[in-house]
């Protein structure tokens, strides 16, 4: 009789800490754009998971109350929430992950921290054995700069030299470091934030940055017209209003954010969508809610013009199959093209997945010991 070979059961997980994250790699663009454009390939072929029983859902909030239950419970807020993404991507990444993160826009001004406070777990997907644990904030600010890139690099026309940037916070600072490696023409980027100072002071840092023409703006038209391409990330609590002649034939609108965007323009547009199924189980949860929920949702109007027959489900392309070359990316070098992004977990596992096998290449990180041998099993 064969003895079994000894099995080792020791489990050991690696953390990388932001600065860990940073001397591995996070913070290049370029690859975190390859990096994304290899998740919408195949969230197009299929080869991914998400939440819920359709494999599509955002994740799970945890909503607080309007008034207290107990004497230290938090109480709703503006953009006051806890969320955990889970996710599973296939092909070269294939791990299971899941991002974790309480949000207090209060934070900044009361505590000195970011308003959200993000983790990143890994896991082999055959055992659920935890790999890496890691700073979620880079990861996120990185990854939706870069999904808005990835939109620049297959959505804006080719001779595209300009760009618009609506607010002046840490997601703009991404989305146009990705926007530059997205559109290989760009010259001349034009930025508007309610906070003149914001904007000037974004500006300078970006203009030193990137080596463009980086100036600011005094209204939120001017940064959008004449521009090629234009990147919004906005806060949940100043929503901004577009109108559609604001946009230039052929112009690209990325939304990292909330926006409120006149109905014509939605008709008009060609609309494309990170992932719509993840959009359409939105709508799905918001219709089971109070009746105020489709104000909150994000892109609103856009559904609510589904609703009323005005467009159709089957109207919004889906940017993982234009990726794969399934459909085309315009319809005309006129059209002007409204992408979608909510984010998704796949692209916190992807980036995530990336920066562990980089660390781990380069023995970047502390090894943190969860056991020898599982006291049960």
């Amino acid at each position: 009789m064969k003895r079994r070979k000894p099995v080792d059961q020791r489990v050991e997980i690696l953390f990388l800490s932001q600065e860990d994250m940073i001397e591995a790699g996070v913070l290049d663009m370029q690859n975190c754009v390859d990096v994304m454009d290899k998740t919408f390939r195949l969230l197009g072929e299929g080869d991914y998971l998400m939440g819920g029983p359709s494999g599509n859902q955002h994740g799970m909030k945890m909503y607080f109350p309007k008034e207290a239950r107990g004497p230290r419970m938090p109480v709703d807020g503006p953009d006051r929430r806890f969320m955990a993404l889970v996710s599973y991507l296939g092909g070269d990444f294939h791990h299971c992950g899941t991002k974790w993160y309480g949000s207090n826009i209060e934070n900044p001004a009361r505590h000195g921290l970011p308003r959200s406070v993000l983790l990143v777990i890994i896991n082999d997907p055959e055992t659920g054995v935890p790999l890496a644990i890691m700073d979620g904030n880079l990861i996120r600010a990185m990854r939706a700069g870069a999904v808005i890139g990835l939109g620049a690099r297959y959505l804006t026309r080719k001779d595209a030299e300009v760009a618009g940037v609506i607010a002046a916070g840490v997601i703009s600072k991404t989305c146009l470091q990705a926007l530059d490696v997205g559109m290989p023409k760009l010259k001349e980027v034009k930025v508007f934030d309610i906070n003149r100072e914001k904007a000037e002071a974004f500006s300078q840092e970006m203009k030193e940055k990137l080596g463009l023409n980086i100036y600011p703006v005094d209204s939120l038209e001017a940064a959008v017209r004449d521009s090629d391409a234009v990147s919004s990330a906005t806060s949940r609590v100043k929503i901004p209003y577009f109108k559609s002649e604001w946009f230039k034939a052929g112009a690209f609108f990325g939304l990292s954010s909330q926006a409120n965007l006149a109905d014509d323009f939605w008709l008009s547009a060609g609309v494309v969508a990170d992932n719509w199924h993840m959009h359409m189980d939105w709508r799905e949860e918001a219709l089971r809610m109070p009746e105020d929920s489709m104000k909150l949702l994000i892109y609103g109007s856009l559904h609510q013009l589904i609703l009323n027959g005005l467009m159709k489900d089957g109207d919004i392309v889906e940017m993982g199959q234009v990726v794969r070359g399934a459909v085309p990316a315009r319809v005309n070098e006129d059209q002007r093209v409204i992408y979608i992004t909510g984010g998704m977990g796949i692209e916190d596992v992807a980036l995530g997945s990336t920066i562990y096998k980089q660390a781990a290449e380069k023995g970047i990180g502390k090894k943190l010991r969860l056991w020898d041998k599982p006291y049960w099993y």
